[in-house]
């Protein structure tokens, strides 16, 4: 009997010996190509949002992409691309060095292209508009959130990442490319963009006294980069000296940006409460709270409309809960993810979904969008069109700015 179980147990701490040996002996032969395509599954295993990884065998993914032939720089991108598309998730991508530059500029500087904020749609797969930046000649000629492109340059969208997509509407300012784009139900159309630099200052103020009966601070805020906060106090103090005695925030056709961003702009408006409810991977509530004095307590609202995502849905959610301002538009786009990037070795990198996120009152937005105290339909006009007569919901926001419904500070 223990002749036996000494048997067992010697069985045993063999298999456990030959296991070890399998799994770490690999890690130390590791090619430089397969280092790179391994910390790429190591940080979306340890940051990815869902531990299921969408259900997906991550371990096994690990295995079958190390078991190819990793030759060059370019088969290893590859194999990353392919090992993170398991996961069927359109805000979780490798980035190749060029690409992940870029959209580290998108977000603090300034970029040369057409000027489209662009995304996967879930569930057609369907390459589609978030918002055009303001001023671009992609919203100069006339294209809206939620239209889709069907071709670039006559290649076909659905042949292409949305990565890849993006680089072939980037290049240098004069050049062009030509899309075909379809807005809702109706014929697609072709539409040459000639690409132009796109300067990323992210916010424009301006004092509008002819309507209301008082004077209104507008500020339309087009992106969530690096410098908005500055550049929205900024304008703040500034209508504040000129008199303004209510806000318009305009978040139409923003897409979003650093969360950072949004958090801070939120604080700005609020003199207390919670901000965002994150949620990690263990279902482990964070949140983000107002901390300090709001720079004005006076009357304020928020347009949005679909193009409005992701941190303008977190500064939108912040305010209309916290019960400081009142939203006047469309139902926002509905991106309640949360990503983070992360550096590669050789300078590519990962944009991985690491958390959703919850408005003040637990809505979980994502593909849900928030609904507006008012809602009034989205006309198209021009940007210079923005902000006048001819604005049917800049109009709307005034008048509840002269509604004794209006709220007039923080809560």
């Amino acid at each position: 009997m223990h002749n036996r179980v000494f048997r067992v147990l010697f069985v045993l701490i063999i298999q456990t010996i030959v296991a070890f040996s399998w799994l770490s002996a690999p890690a130390l032969a590791l090619t430089q190509e397969q280092q790179i395509l391994n910390e790429a599954w190591r940080i979306v295993n340890n940051a990815y949002v869902d531990d299921t990884f969408n259900h997906q065998n991550w371990w096994l993914a690990r295995q079958k992409a190390l078991k190819q032939p990793l030759s060059n720089r370019e088969e290893t991108y590859t194999a990353i691309q392919k090992m993170v598309g398991i996961l069927d998730d359109p805000f979780t991508r490798f980035l190749k060095p060029d690409q992940y530059k870029s959209l580290q500029v998108n977000t603090s500087g300034e970029l040369q292209g057409v000027g489209l904020q662009i995304a996967l749609d879930s569930e057609t797969k369907q390459l589609q508009v978030v918002a055009p930046l303001d001023g671009s000649p992609a919203q100069k000629a006339g294209i809206r959130s939620r239209d889709r492109i069907l071709e670039i340059d006559g290649v076909s969208s659905a042949e292409l990442t949305l990565d890849e997509a993006a680089a072939r509407m980037r290049g240098t300012a004069g050049t062009s490319v030509t899309v075909l784009v379809q807005h809702e139900a109706e014929t697609p159309k072709e539409i040459k963009l000639v690409r132009d630099r796109i300067a990323l200052n992210p916010v424009y103020a301006a004092l509008d006294s002819r309507n209301s009966g008082i004077p209104v601070g507008y500020i339309r805020l087009s992106q969530f980069s690096a410098n908005a906060p500055t550049e929205l106090a900024n304008a703040v103090a500034k209508l504040e000296k000129q008199g303004a005695q209510a806000y318009i925030l305009d978040l139409r056709n923003n897409p979003g940006g650093l969360l950072q961003a949004g958090i801070e702009i939120a604080r700005f408006w609020l003199d207390e409460g919670t901000i965002v409810y994150t949620v990690n991977r263990q279902g482990i509530l964070g949140s983000f709270d107002a901390n300090q004095p709001a720079l004005t307590r006076a009357p304020l609202v928020v347009l949005v409309n679909q193009g409005t995502a992701s941190a303008s849905e977190i500064l939108a959610g912040a305010l209309q809960d916290n019960g400081r301002a009142q939203l006047v538009g469309d139902k926002t786009f509905g991106k309640g993810l949360i990503q983070s990037l992360f550096d590669l070795p050789d300078g590519s990198g990962l944009a991985v979904t690491v958390a959703k996120y919850e408005t003040p009152n637990h809505h979980d937005i994502h593909k849900l969008g928030i609904t507006p105290d008012r809602i009034v339909p989205n006309e198209p006009i021009t940007i210079e069109q923005v902000g006048t007569q001819a604005d049917s919901q800049y109009q709307a926001a005034l008048e509840v700015l002269t509604a004794k419904t209006v709220v007039a500070g923080a809560t």
